[in-house]
C-alpha cells in the first residue's frame, strides 16, 4: 500500500511539473500559444508544444529515476 500512496505522489508531481514546464516555454515564446493551437490551428505550434511537453517529461522521469 505504501508503494502505491508513492506512486501516486510521483504521478502528481510529474504531472504538475510537465503543466509548469509548457507554462515556462509559452511564457518565454511571443503571443499566446495555446490561442495559436486551439484558435488558429496552427499545426506547427501543436507539435513544437507536443515537443516540449516530451521533453519536459522526459527530463522528470530521469530525475525520479536517478
Amino acid at each position: 500500500m505504501e508503494a502505491l500512496g508513492a506512486m501516486i505522489v510521483f504521478a502528481l508531481v510529474g504531472i504538475a511539473l510537465a503543466i509548469a514546464g509548457y507554462r515556462i516555454f509559452d511564457k518565454c515564446t511571443p503571443g499566446d500559444l495555446n490561442k495559436e493551437i486551439v484558435e488558429n490551428k496552427n499545426v506547427a505550434a501543436a507539435i513544437i508544444a507536443g515537443a516540449v511537453i516530451l521533453g519536459v517529461c522526459v527530463i522528470v522521469a530521469a530525475a525520479m529515476i536517478g
